[in-house]
């Protein structure tokens, strides 16, 4: 069966970034499915017609090694697939170092395989999560709707365990991650005429940049950058770098173009509730989550020793794993977070990879022993290896509980994972009633 080209592919380098990508575009009518892993062509024919097709991945979290082996792969396929966009979606923080989650080595990766366009748009912002790029600076709110930070002052990310924002400036921090040449086109220059503003971006792309950045300081500014990335599209496949602000740009462009003919889905902030009890698990340590935590009051909450899990304790993972089995099987909702001995969410000294992965394992367990039809994990990397653990092949949007918290149907071939409903959200998003609102209304 041969199906069109769509016009949009991403590749999500975490999984709750990819879904928030997903929720972005079918949200605004587009047909779009999320897959796990490059689609076969079985998979590919089964979701039918797509104008965005997404590959959720890990590559936030991977060395340069990893990343290869990940990404070498889903160049390949997008090569094949011939998108006339393809992003590579990054978190909305960049976050990201030249040994971990390397986004100049992601881009040497995919334009290998990729003819694209020597126009690479950075679009740095996304103001719905309240992210915003200004001058090439990256600024972004503690709590989604709050004042900004600059990011390298930031509460959270200045300190993030793994990759700690210590540079707001993207093109600096992008230049040691190998993008040594990039340009900015910084906001007051999208006053310009059209044409004046595609000679300069023309010009910044004939001197040699390697990539032109540009600033989202505000919702008005993301119809003008869809534009630009748009027109050259046209010509030449593009590839493109940034969160879901990205997408969102190409979508005003063709909303105020009417380019493309989509009806918005219906982006429902409750969902039904839950069918029969919800099984929640945290890998996050950020207080935003904790605040979620505390929240949490329809919950029983179980704490999960962090060392336990990492050193792969199989005494008390299997005590712990008993507990949560047993509120489940008697319909109770079960929150079950990790935690250090003490049993406080202050981040212990155990690699994050090491956790995360360890906490896919715990999630594939309740699933297999319990079938919840509704669950939900927190944390990026936590998200990203945790689906990566489970025998599933795609997901599709079903519908949004806060900006940047997508709720997903899950695609499998194994009947006790066919059909679940699964949140999967970053550890700095959502509001504070997140995980009540997940039961449902």
């Amino acid at each position: 069966m041969t199906v069109p080209a769509p016009r949009l592919a991403f590749y999500g380098d975490d999984f709750t970034g990819a879904t928030d990508t997903l929720a972005t575009v079918s949200g605004a009518g587009l047909r779009a499915m999320l897959f796990l892993h490059p689609p076969t062509d079985r998979q590919r024919a089964a979701a039918g017609p797509l104008d965005c097709l997404g590959i959720a991945g890990a590559a936030r979290s991977m060395d340069a090694l990893e990343q290869e082996r990940e990404l070498d792969g889903v160049g390949r396929y997008f090569s094949r697939l011939g998108a006339a966009v393809t992003l590579y979606k990054t978190c909305s923080t960049f976050d990201s170092s030249p040994d971990t989650g390397s986004i100049g080595a992601a881009v040497g990766i995919l334009r290998r395989h990729l003819d694209a366009s020597p126009f690479l748009p950075i679009v740095g912002g996304q103001p719905n999560l309240s992210r915003y790029c200004v001058f090439g600076n990256l600024f972004a709110a503690f709590r989604t709707g709050e004042g900004a930070y600059r990011l390298d002052r930031h509460p959270t990310m200045s300190r993030h365990p793994v990759t700690p924002m210590h540079e707001s400036d993207l093109r600096v921090h992008l230049a040691r991650q190998g993008l040594k040449n990039i340009a900015s086109i910084q906001y007051p220059s999208y006053d310009l005429p059209s044409m004046e503003l595609d000679a300069l971006i023309d010009a910044r792309v004939a001197d040699g940049a390697q990539g032109i950045l540009f600033d989202i300081g505000h919702v008005a500014h993301l119809p003008i950058v869809g534009r630009a990335i748009w027109t050259r599209a046209c010509e030449r496949p593009v590839l493109a770098i940034g969160p879901s602000g990205v997408a969102q740009a190409l979508l005003a462009h063709w909303s105020e173009t009417k380019t493309l003919e989509a009806e918005p889905a219906h982006a429902q902030a409750t969902l039904a509730p839950s069918d029969g009890p919800v099984f929640v698990l945290s890998g996050s340590m950020s207080p935003v989550t904790a605040r979620q935590i505390e929240a949490a009051v329809s919950y029983q909450r179980i704490a999960l020793d962090a060392h336990a899990l990492a050193a792969a304790d199989s005494v008390r993972i299997d005590a712990v794993l008993a507990q949560v089995l047993q509120a489940l099987s008697q319909g109770r909702h079960v929150l079950a977070y990790t935690a250090d001995r003490s049993g406080s969410t202050a981040r212990p000294d155990i690699p994050a990879a090491a956790l995360a992965k360890a906490c896919g394992v715990f999630l594939a367990r309740v699933l297999q022993a319990a079938a919840p039809r509704r669950v939900g994990v927190a944390g990026g990397d936590t998200s990203s290896h945790c689906v990566r653990g489970l025998d599933i092949w795609g997901l599709s949007y079903l519908g949004q509980l806060d900006p940047g918290v997508a709720v997903c149907g899950i695609h499998a071939d194994l009947p006790h994972l066919r059909g679940v409903e699964i949140m999967l959200k970053g550890g700095q998003v959502g509001s504070t009633a997140v995980f009540e609102r997940l039961l449902g209304s």
